[in-house]
Protein backbone atom coordinates (compact mmCIF):
# COMPACT_ATOMS: atom_id res chain seq x y z
CA UNK A 1 0.00 0.00 0.00
CA UNK A 2 2.78 2.41 0.98
CA UNK A 3 4.72 1.46 -2.14
CA UNK A 4 1.74 2.21 -4.35
CA UNK A 5 1.24 5.63 -2.74
CA UNK A 6 4.95 6.36 -3.10
CA UNK A 7 4.78 5.62 -6.86
CA UNK A 8 1.77 7.90 -7.29
CA UNK A 9 3.50 10.73 -5.44
CA UNK A 10 6.71 10.35 -7.53
CA UNK A 11 4.73 10.23 -10.78
CA UNK A 12 2.94 13.47 -9.82
CA UNK A 13 6.24 15.18 -9.01
CA UNK A 14 7.71 14.16 -12.39
CA UNK A 15 4.63 15.41 -14.29
CA UNK A 16 4.63 18.66 -12.30
CA UNK A 17 8.34 19.14 -12.91
CA UNK A 18 7.97 18.53 -16.61
CA UNK A 19 5.16 21.09 -16.79
CA UNK A 20 7.23 23.66 -14.92
CA UNK A 21 10.23 23.02 -17.17
CA UNK A 22 8.13 23.59 -20.30
CA UNK A 23 6.66 26.75 -18.81
CA UNK A 24 10.11 28.05 -17.95
CA UNK A 25 11.37 27.27 -21.45
CA UNK A 26 8.46 29.18 -22.92
CA UNK A 27 9.13 32.09 -20.61
CA UNK A 28 12.83 32.11 -21.49
CA UNK A 29 12.32 32.98 -25.16
CA UNK A 30 10.85 29.94 -26.92
CA UNK A 31 9.17 31.41 -30.01
CA UNK A 32 5.44 30.97 -30.57
CA UNK A 33 4.34 29.31 -33.78
CA UNK A 34 4.12 31.84 -36.69
CA UNK A 35 1.87 31.06 -39.63
CA UNK A 36 3.38 31.46 -43.11
CA UNK A 37 0.78 34.17 -43.82
CA UNK A 38 1.79 36.22 -40.79
CA UNK A 39 5.47 35.73 -41.54
CA UNK A 40 4.95 36.90 -45.15
CA UNK A 41 3.10 40.01 -43.95
CA UNK A 42 5.89 40.91 -41.56
CA UNK A 43 8.50 40.66 -44.31
CA UNK A 44 6.34 42.63 -46.77
CA UNK A 45 5.95 45.44 -44.28
CA UNK A 46 9.71 45.94 -44.26
CA UNK A 47 10.16 45.83 -48.02
CA UNK A 48 10.84 49.18 -49.73
CA UNK A 49 8.22 50.86 -51.88
CA UNK A 50 9.72 50.91 -55.36
CA UNK A 51 9.01 53.83 -57.67
CA UNK A 52 10.22 53.53 -61.25
CA UNK A 53 10.84 56.69 -63.29
CA UNK A 54 11.05 56.31 -67.08
CA UNK A 55 11.99 59.65 -68.59
CA UNK A 56 14.44 61.44 -70.89
CA UNK A 57 17.95 61.56 -69.43
CA UNK A 58 19.15 61.90 -73.03
CA UNK A 59 17.55 62.85 -76.34
CA UNK A 60 15.56 65.87 -77.48
CA UNK A 61 13.85 66.38 -74.10
CA UNK A 62 16.88 65.63 -71.92
CA UNK A 63 16.61 68.98 -70.10
CA UNK A 64 12.98 68.34 -69.13
CA UNK A 65 13.73 64.84 -67.90
CA UNK A 66 16.58 66.03 -65.72
CA UNK A 67 14.42 68.79 -64.24
CA UNK A 68 11.73 66.23 -63.44
CA UNK A 69 14.17 63.88 -61.74
CA UNK A 70 15.57 66.67 -59.59
CA UNK A 71 12.09 67.79 -58.63
CA UNK A 72 10.93 64.26 -57.85
CA UNK A 73 13.88 63.54 -55.58
CA UNK A 74 13.39 66.84 -53.76
CA UNK A 75 9.67 66.09 -53.48
CA UNK A 76 10.38 62.80 -51.70
CA UNK A 77 12.77 64.62 -49.38
CA UNK A 78 10.20 67.31 -48.58
CA UNK A 79 7.24 64.97 -48.15
CA UNK A 80 9.11 62.54 -45.89
CA UNK A 81 11.01 65.22 -43.94
CA UNK A 82 14.29 63.83 -45.18
CA UNK A 83 13.69 60.23 -44.11
CA UNK A 84 12.73 58.80 -47.53
CA UNK A 85 10.19 56.69 -45.64
CA UNK A 86 6.41 56.63 -45.55
CA UNK A 87 4.44 54.69 -42.93
CA UNK A 88 7.68 52.99 -41.86
CA UNK A 89 8.58 51.78 -45.37
CA UNK A 90 11.62 53.04 -47.25
CA UNK A 91 11.09 54.59 -50.69
CA UNK A 92 13.43 53.34 -53.42
CA UNK A 93 13.62 55.31 -56.68
CA UNK A 94 14.80 53.50 -59.83
CA UNK A 95 15.44 55.72 -62.87
CA UNK A 96 15.57 54.56 -66.49
CA UNK A 97 16.45 56.64 -69.56
CA UNK A 98 13.85 56.52 -72.34
CA UNK A 99 16.27 58.42 -74.64
CA UNK A 100 13.15 60.29 -75.84
CA UNK A 101 12.30 57.29 -78.03
CA UNK A 102 8.95 55.49 -77.60
CA UNK A 103 10.33 52.02 -78.37
CA UNK A 104 13.07 52.49 -75.77
CA UNK A 105 10.52 53.90 -73.32
CA UNK A 106 8.48 50.72 -73.60
CA UNK A 107 11.54 48.51 -73.08
CA UNK A 108 12.64 50.47 -70.01
CA UNK A 109 9.15 50.40 -68.53
CA UNK A 110 9.04 46.62 -69.01
CA UNK A 111 12.39 46.35 -67.22
CA UNK A 112 11.03 48.36 -64.31
CA UNK A 113 7.90 46.21 -64.12
CA UNK A 114 9.37 42.77 -64.78
CA UNK A 115 12.84 42.93 -63.27
CA UNK A 116 12.61 45.65 -60.63
CA UNK A 117 9.02 44.87 -59.62
CA UNK A 118 8.18 48.54 -59.08
CA UNK A 119 4.99 49.47 -57.24
CA UNK A 120 4.41 52.76 -59.09
CA UNK A 121 5.55 54.14 -62.45
CA UNK A 122 6.36 57.80 -63.22
CA UNK A 123 7.00 59.33 -66.67
CA UNK A 124 7.67 60.79 -69.14
CA UNK A 125 9.13 64.02 -70.54
CA UNK A 126 7.83 63.04 -73.98
CA UNK A 127 4.14 62.50 -74.72
CA UNK A 128 5.05 59.87 -77.31
CA UNK A 129 7.11 58.01 -74.70
CA UNK A 130 4.28 58.21 -72.16
CA UNK A 131 1.74 56.89 -74.66
CA UNK A 132 3.99 53.89 -75.33
CA UNK A 133 3.99 53.04 -71.61
CA UNK A 134 0.29 53.61 -70.82
CA UNK A 135 -0.90 50.17 -71.98
CA UNK A 136 1.71 48.51 -69.73
CA UNK A 137 0.25 50.23 -66.67
CA UNK A 138 -3.06 48.59 -67.52
CA UNK A 139 -1.51 45.21 -68.34
CA UNK A 140 0.48 45.06 -65.11
CA UNK A 141 -2.20 46.85 -63.07
CA UNK A 142 0.25 49.45 -61.73
CA UNK A 143 -0.49 53.10 -61.02
CA UNK A 144 1.39 55.47 -63.33
CA UNK A 145 1.79 59.17 -62.55
CA UNK A 146 2.37 61.06 -65.81
CA UNK A 147 4.66 64.10 -65.60
CA UNK A 148 5.17 66.31 -67.60
CA UNK A 149 3.84 64.80 -70.88
CA UNK A 150 0.89 66.92 -72.01
CA UNK A 151 -0.89 65.14 -74.89
CA UNK A 152 -4.64 65.22 -74.31
CA UNK A 153 -4.91 61.57 -75.34
CA UNK A 154 -3.04 60.51 -72.19
CA UNK A 155 -6.06 61.40 -70.07
CA UNK A 156 -8.36 61.13 -73.09
CA UNK A 157 -8.65 58.43 -75.75
CA UNK A 158 -5.64 56.40 -74.52
CA UNK A 159 -6.42 56.71 -70.79
CA UNK A 160 -6.91 53.81 -68.43
CA UNK A 161 -7.88 53.79 -64.75
CA UNK A 162 -4.28 53.34 -63.55
CA UNK A 163 -3.20 56.66 -65.10
CA UNK A 164 -2.92 59.87 -63.05
CA UNK A 165 -1.31 63.07 -64.33
CA UNK A 166 0.25 65.90 -62.33
CA UNK A 167 1.46 67.55 -65.55
CA UNK A 168 -1.07 69.84 -67.18
CA UNK A 169 -2.57 68.74 -70.51
CA UNK A 170 -2.77 70.38 -73.93
CA UNK A 171 -6.30 71.61 -73.33
CA UNK A 172 -5.19 73.44 -70.19
CA UNK A 173 -2.39 75.06 -72.21
CA UNK A 174 -4.90 75.93 -74.92
CA UNK A 175 -7.24 77.73 -72.54
CA UNK A 176 -4.34 79.80 -71.21
CA UNK A 177 -2.77 80.43 -74.61
CA UNK A 178 -6.03 81.41 -76.28
CA UNK A 179 -6.99 83.73 -73.45
CA UNK A 180 -3.74 85.64 -74.02
CA UNK A 181 -4.30 86.50 -77.72
CA UNK A 182 -7.62 85.31 -79.16
CA UNK A 183 -10.26 87.98 -79.83
CA UNK A 184 -12.99 88.63 -82.38
CA UNK A 185 -11.53 88.86 -85.89
CA UNK A 186 -7.93 88.05 -84.92
CA UNK A 187 -6.08 85.85 -87.43
CA UNK A 188 -3.73 83.24 -85.95
CA UNK A 189 -1.12 80.91 -87.44
CA UNK A 190 0.36 78.03 -85.43
CA UNK A 191 3.82 76.47 -85.47
CA UNK A 192 3.99 73.11 -83.68
CA UNK A 193 6.06 69.89 -83.88
CA UNK A 194 4.72 66.92 -85.79
CA UNK A 195 4.27 64.81 -82.64
CA UNK A 196 1.55 63.79 -80.20
CA UNK A 197 2.46 66.86 -78.13
CA UNK A 198 2.22 69.24 -81.09
CA UNK A 199 -0.84 67.75 -82.77
CA UNK A 200 -2.81 67.52 -79.53
CA UNK A 201 -1.78 71.07 -78.67
CA UNK A 202 -3.18 72.44 -81.92
CA UNK A 203 -6.31 70.30 -81.65
CA UNK A 204 -6.99 71.79 -78.22
CA UNK A 205 -5.99 75.38 -79.07
CA UNK A 206 -8.17 75.72 -82.15
CA UNK A 207 -11.63 75.45 -80.52
CA UNK A 208 -10.50 77.55 -77.53
CA UNK A 209 -9.36 80.35 -79.85
CA UNK A 210 -12.36 80.11 -82.16
CA UNK A 211 -14.71 80.27 -79.19
CA UNK A 212 -13.24 83.71 -78.47
CA UNK A 213 -13.82 84.83 -82.09
CA UNK A 214 -10.37 84.26 -83.58
CA UNK A 215 -9.69 82.48 -86.89
CA UNK A 216 -6.89 79.95 -87.46
CA UNK A 217 -5.56 80.54 -90.96
CA UNK A 218 -2.49 78.25 -91.03
CA UNK A 219 -1.08 75.26 -89.17
CA UNK A 220 2.58 74.32 -89.67
CA UNK A 221 3.96 70.98 -88.37
CA UNK A 222 7.73 70.62 -88.95
CA UNK A 223 9.36 67.41 -87.72
CA UNK A 224 9.79 67.26 -83.95
CA UNK A 225 13.59 66.93 -84.34
CA UNK A 226 13.81 69.64 -87.02
CA UNK A 227 16.61 72.21 -86.86
CA UNK A 228 15.58 74.19 -89.95
CA UNK A 229 12.22 75.97 -89.77
CA UNK A 230 12.78 78.25 -92.77
CA UNK A 231 10.09 76.79 -95.06
CA UNK A 232 7.41 76.85 -92.35
CA UNK A 233 8.29 80.38 -91.27
CA UNK A 234 8.20 81.67 -94.85
CA UNK A 235 4.71 80.20 -95.32
CA UNK A 236 3.62 81.88 -92.09
CA UNK A 237 4.96 85.24 -93.29
CA UNK A 238 3.10 84.82 -96.58
CA UNK A 239 -0.17 84.05 -94.75
CA UNK A 240 0.07 87.39 -92.84
CA UNK A 241 -1.55 86.40 -89.52
CA UNK A 242 -1.96 88.88 -86.70
CA UNK A 243 -0.39 86.38 -84.28
CA UNK A 244 1.89 83.37 -84.55
CA UNK A 245 1.20 80.98 -81.68
CA UNK A 246 4.15 78.65 -81.11
CA UNK A 247 3.83 75.26 -79.43
CA UNK A 248 7.29 73.81 -78.92
CA UNK A 249 9.37 71.75 -76.51
CA UNK A 250 12.96 70.58 -76.63
CA UNK A 251 16.44 71.89 -77.32
CA UNK A 252 15.81 72.60 -81.04
CA UNK A 253 13.74 75.76 -80.60
CA UNK A 254 12.64 77.94 -83.55
CA UNK A 255 13.22 81.29 -81.80
CA UNK A 256 16.50 82.25 -83.46
CA UNK A 257 15.19 81.58 -86.97
CA UNK A 258 12.02 83.53 -86.22
CA UNK A 259 14.28 86.44 -85.31
CA UNK A 260 16.59 85.93 -88.31
CA UNK A 261 13.62 86.00 -90.69
CA UNK A 262 12.33 89.17 -88.97
CA UNK A 263 8.84 87.81 -88.30
CA UNK A 264 7.89 90.47 -85.75
CA UNK A 265 9.20 93.24 -88.02
CA UNK A 266 6.63 92.12 -90.59
CA UNK A 267 3.81 92.96 -88.19
CA UNK A 268 3.28 89.43 -86.84
CA UNK A 269 3.12 89.20 -83.06
CA UNK A 270 4.47 86.04 -81.46
CA UNK A 271 2.87 84.32 -78.48
CA UNK A 272 3.72 81.08 -76.73
CA UNK A 273 4.01 79.28 -73.45
CA UNK A 274 7.17 80.55 -71.76
CA UNK A 275 9.62 77.61 -71.86
CA UNK A 276 12.59 76.58 -69.69
CA UNK A 277 15.44 78.97 -68.93
CA UNK A 278 17.72 77.59 -71.64
CA UNK A 279 15.07 78.31 -74.29
CA UNK A 280 14.21 81.67 -72.73
CA UNK A 281 17.79 82.77 -73.41
CA UNK A 282 16.99 82.68 -77.14
CA UNK A 283 13.87 84.84 -76.77
CA UNK A 284 15.22 88.37 -76.27
CA UNK A 285 13.82 89.17 -79.71
CA UNK A 286 10.29 88.71 -78.35
CA UNK A 287 10.65 90.71 -75.11
CA UNK A 288 7.26 92.28 -74.42
CA UNK A 289 5.44 89.19 -75.69
CA UNK A 290 2.34 88.20 -73.74
CA UNK A 291 1.64 84.52 -73.26
CA UNK A 292 1.44 82.00 -70.45
CA UNK A 293 3.63 79.65 -68.47
CA UNK A 294 3.23 76.44 -66.54
CA UNK A 295 5.72 77.51 -63.87
CA UNK A 296 8.44 80.09 -63.29
CA UNK A 297 10.01 79.98 -59.88
CA UNK A 298 9.20 83.58 -58.85
CA UNK A 299 5.47 83.30 -59.66
CA UNK A 300 3.84 81.01 -57.04
CA UNK A 301 3.79 82.28 -53.46
CA UNK A 302 3.48 79.41 -50.99
CA UNK A 303 5.63 77.53 -48.42
CA UNK A 304 6.26 74.49 -50.67
CA UNK A 305 7.63 76.66 -53.48
CA UNK A 306 9.72 78.68 -51.02
CA UNK A 307 11.29 75.44 -49.76
CA UNK A 308 11.91 74.21 -53.31
CA UNK A 309 13.68 77.43 -54.34
CA UNK A 310 15.91 77.45 -51.25
CA UNK A 311 16.77 73.74 -51.40
CA UNK A 312 17.35 73.73 -55.17
CA UNK A 313 19.74 76.70 -54.94
CA UNK A 314 21.59 75.02 -52.07
CA UNK A 315 21.96 71.73 -53.95
CA UNK A 316 22.40 72.86 -57.56
CA UNK A 317 23.46 76.52 -57.23
CA UNK A 318 20.60 77.66 -59.47
CA UNK A 319 16.82 78.17 -59.18
CA UNK A 320 14.35 75.41 -60.10
CA UNK A 321 13.34 75.36 -63.76
CA UNK A 322 10.12 74.83 -65.71
CA UNK A 323 9.44 71.18 -64.92
CA UNK A 324 11.21 70.86 -61.57
CA UNK A 325 8.00 71.83 -59.81
CA UNK A 326 6.10 69.16 -61.76
CA UNK A 327 8.50 66.43 -60.70
CA UNK A 328 8.09 67.56 -57.12
CA UNK A 329 4.29 67.55 -57.47
CA UNK A 330 4.36 63.95 -58.73
CA UNK A 331 6.39 62.84 -55.71
CA UNK A 332 4.19 64.77 -53.29
CA UNK A 333 1.04 63.16 -54.69
CA UNK A 334 2.46 59.63 -54.39
CA UNK A 335 3.57 60.15 -50.80
CA UNK A 336 0.20 61.75 -49.93
CA UNK A 337 -1.57 58.67 -51.34
CA UNK A 338 0.73 56.26 -49.48
CA UNK A 339 0.06 58.10 -46.25
CA UNK A 340 -3.66 57.58 -46.83
CA UNK A 341 -3.11 53.84 -47.40
CA UNK A 342 -0.76 53.53 -44.38
CA UNK A 343 2.09 52.57 -46.71
CA UNK A 344 0.17 49.97 -48.70
CA UNK A 345 1.23 50.24 -52.36
CA UNK A 346 -1.59 48.00 -53.64
CA UNK A 347 -2.82 49.62 -56.86
CA UNK A 348 -6.53 49.38 -56.02
CA UNK A 349 -5.96 51.04 -52.65
CA UNK A 350 -3.85 53.76 -54.25
CA UNK A 351 -6.52 54.47 -56.90
CA UNK A 352 -9.16 54.81 -54.19
CA UNK A 353 -6.89 57.17 -52.24
CA UNK A 354 -5.92 59.29 -55.25
CA UNK A 355 -9.28 59.83 -56.97
CA UNK A 356 -10.45 63.29 -55.96
CA UNK A 357 -7.39 63.76 -53.72
CA UNK A 358 -6.04 67.28 -53.14
CA UNK A 359 -2.39 67.79 -52.31
CA UNK A 360 -0.03 70.73 -51.85
CA UNK A 361 2.63 71.46 -54.50
CA UNK A 362 4.99 74.31 -55.46
CA UNK A 363 2.12 75.61 -57.63
CA UNK A 364 -0.35 75.53 -54.75
CA UNK A 365 -3.14 73.01 -54.28
CA UNK A 366 -3.66 70.44 -57.02
CA UNK A 367 -6.63 68.05 -57.18
CA UNK A 368 -6.88 64.80 -59.14
CA UNK A 369 -10.19 64.95 -61.00
CA UNK A 370 -12.09 61.74 -60.28
CA UNK A 371 -13.34 61.20 -63.84
CA UNK A 372 -9.97 61.19 -65.68
CA UNK A 373 -7.33 61.60 -62.94
CA UNK A 374 -6.10 64.86 -64.51
CA UNK A 375 -4.65 67.23 -61.92
CA UNK A 376 -6.47 70.54 -61.78
CA UNK A 377 -3.90 73.31 -61.32
CA UNK A 378 -3.08 76.98 -61.73
CA UNK A 379 -1.41 78.41 -64.86
CA UNK A 380 0.06 81.89 -65.23
CA UNK A 381 -0.61 84.66 -67.75
CA UNK A 382 2.74 86.42 -68.22
CA UNK A 383 4.65 89.06 -70.13
CA UNK A 384 8.34 88.66 -70.97
CA UNK A 385 10.53 91.46 -69.62
CA UNK A 386 14.27 92.16 -69.65
CA UNK A 387 15.71 92.39 -66.14
CA UNK A 388 19.22 93.58 -65.31
CA UNK A 389 21.53 90.76 -64.27
CA UNK A 390 19.28 87.99 -65.62
CA UNK A 391 20.53 86.05 -68.66
CA UNK A 392 17.06 85.47 -70.11
CA UNK A 393 13.76 87.35 -70.51
CA UNK A 394 11.83 87.03 -67.24
CA UNK A 395 8.17 85.88 -67.21
CA UNK A 396 6.39 88.54 -65.16
CA UNK A 397 2.99 87.70 -63.73
CA UNK A 398 -0.01 89.40 -65.28
CA UNK A 399 -2.47 87.19 -63.44
CA UNK A 400 -2.77 83.69 -62.02
CA UNK A 401 -5.38 81.59 -63.77
CA UNK A 402 -6.98 79.36 -61.14
CA UNK A 403 -7.38 75.60 -61.49
CA UNK A 404 -11.12 76.15 -61.93
CA UNK A 405 -10.44 78.60 -64.77
CA UNK A 406 -8.08 76.27 -66.61
CA UNK A 407 -10.15 73.13 -66.10
CA UNK A 408 -9.99 71.20 -69.41
CA UNK A 409 -12.81 69.12 -70.91
CA UNK A 410 -13.09 65.47 -69.87
CA UNK A 411 -12.01 63.56 -72.97
CA UNK A 412 -12.01 59.91 -71.87
CA UNK A 413 -15.78 59.41 -72.14
CA UNK A 414 -16.31 59.48 -68.37
CA UNK A 415 -17.69 63.01 -68.21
Amino acid sequence: MRQTNYKKIMTGIVVLGLGLSLSLLAGCGAKPTVTPEAQSGAVKEKEPIKIGIATSKTGALEAYGKQNIRGFELGIEYATKGTSKVAGRAIQIIIEDTETKPDVAKQKALKLLDNDKVDVLVGSASSTDALAILPLALEYKKVMVVEPAVADSITGAQWNRYIFRTGRNSSQDAVAGAAAIAKQGVKIAILAPDSAYGRDGVKAFKPAAEKLGAKLILEEFPAANSTDFTASIQRIITAKPDFLFVIWAGANTPWQQLADLKVTEKGIKISTGAPDMAALKTMFNVVGMEGFTVYYYTLPKNPVNDWLITKHKEKYNEPPDLFTAGGMAAALSIVAALEKTAGDADSEKLITAMEGMSFETPKGTMTYRKEDHQAMQALYAIRLEKHDGVAWPVPVLMREMTKEETSPPILNGKG
